[in-house]
């Protein structure tokens, strides 16, 4: 069987001299059967999650078809279009972009709310190649004459399940609206819940479809574990374990804005540097705290599920969900944020009792019990059949873990053994101007 490679998918050498120097080696599964589709302007559905190397499986081609292609500059124009959900997505696109196109003449710019307008209409003014844009200040623009979509060749819809989520879901309808029918169409959405296969049938002509496979909701290289613990003390057990030497770089999720702020600003009393990221901070606040943690000046960062979507952090080591998330995708979600480019990450769940059905229904939906971690000094008093159940998944899970020892590196509790009923008290924000250079 012929080895895959970017050569072997179809690209040419100015993506492929790009690529070496972002020494991206081979493709990714999803890119591989993705490109190829895209470079014969067939429409797309893909599913795929955040980590698969689904940017570069449809900005390539992109690149690629409007290179071939000479296009006369028109003003306010655009060529091709990607609509992500959120601003730091959207960053993130448009920054892969540049890296991919840098030997390329095509021109881009990436638009967003949270920041001023006149930049970023001033960055379009003669009209760009490629425009990465969120869907509020998309449609702002256009309602203020800023940017065309009449001349739209290529759609890509990022992460459209978010921006079903978000309640976008009217704007996406109302920017399909404003293209041209005959264009390609790409969608991709890490999951397919019914909005999204109707969404998907409206606006796709007999598209390719490409999926990650089932098995793979979970990555292999994720050490996954739960931890019992009543509500009012979930706090002093994520203290206790944010402490432990091995937590290098670490996302706290919590489930609202209000929430994480209060975490934040709680565990910075305790001495743990950290900061919350929110869809209520401005987009100025938002791109200092991710510069921070990306930098390593920031060791915790306490996150929405909104606001860390589209989050693309190395050498993150470790994930908390310290409230569940009430959709069990969502879970996948968040501790991908570990594990990143073959490294290995600990995702832990604090569990209270009233989250035990949200637990459950993750576990139906990755197929697997995740594993109960009992070495731990806030452990929760359970019923007897309970207790059964979770002794049984944590021997499993210790067998997993050499002899039963501390999962992940945490520190014992003070006495050494596991016991129950203890009841101890983005990317800059500026815009990126037209062209590729450096």
């Amino acid at each position: 069987m012929n080895e895959i490679t970017f050569e072997s998918l179809g690209l040419n050498e100015t993506l492929l001299s790009s690529l070496r120097t972002e020494g991206y080696l081979e493709p990714t599964p999803i890119q591989a059967e993705t490109i190829p589709s895209l470079l014969e302007g067939r429409d797309l559905l893909g599913c795929a999650q955040t980590g698969t190397g689904k940017t570069a499986a449809f900005a390539l081609p992109i690149l690629q078809r409007l290179s071939l292609k000479a296009a006369k500059r028109e003003p306010r124009a655009v060529r091709a279009l990607i609509v992500a959900p959120t601003r730091e997505l959207a960053a993130q696109i448009d920054a892969s972009v540049a890296a991919y196109g840098r030997r390329s003449n095509l021109t881009r710019a990436c638009v967003y709310g949270g920041v001023g307008k006149v930049p970023q209409v001033r960055a379009i003014a003669r009209g760009v190649d490629i425009l990465v844009a969120t869907p509020g200040r998309l449609l702002d623009l256009h309602g203020d004459g800023a940017v065309r979509l009449d001349r739209v060749e290529i759609i890509v819809l990022d992460e459209a399940d978010r921006m079903l989520d978000m309640g976008f879901i009217h704007d996406v309808k109302r920017i399909i609206a404003l293209i041209p029918t005959q264009r390609q169409t790409v969608l991709f959405s890490a999951t397919m819940a019914d909005g999204i296969k109707a969404l998907a049938d409206t606006i796709l002509a007999e598209p390719v479809r490409v999926a990650v496979a089932p098995e793979q909701l979970t990555v292999d290289l994720i050490e996954q574990k739960v931890m019992h613990v009543e509500k009012v003390n979930k706090r002093s057990l994520l203290v206790w374990l944010l402490k432990a030497e091995s937590v290098a770089r670490a996302i706290v999720f919590a489930r609202t804005k209000h929430g994480a702020n209060r975490l934040a600003e709680s565990l910075t009393k305790e001495g743990i540097h950290s900061d919350a990221i929110h869809a209520n901070k401005s987009q100025s606040q938002r791109t200092r705290t991710m510069d921070a943690f990306r930098e390593g000046r920031l060791r915790v960062l306490v996150a929405t599920d909104l606001a860390a979507r589209g989050i693309d952090v190395e050498a993150i080591t470790h994930v908390f969900n310290f409230d569940l998330p009430h959709e069990p995708e969502t879970y996948i979600h968040r501790i991908g944020r570990t594990a990143r480019a073959g490294a290995a990450g600990i995702a832990v769940t604090l569990c209270d009792a009233d989250e035990r059905p949200l637990l459950r229904a993750i576990e139906r939906l990755i197929g697997q019990r995740v594993p109960v971690e009992l070495d731990h000094p806030y452990a929760l008093d359970v019923r007897p059949g309970e207790l059964e159940d979770a002794r049984g998944n944590a021997r499993g899970g210790e067998r997993a873990n050499r002899g039963g020892r501390p999962m992940g590196g945490f520190p014992r509790q003070p006495g050494g053994g596991a016991r129950y009923g203890r009841r101890d008290g983005a990317p800059s924000a500026e815009r990126v101007g037209s062209g590729f250079g450096a």
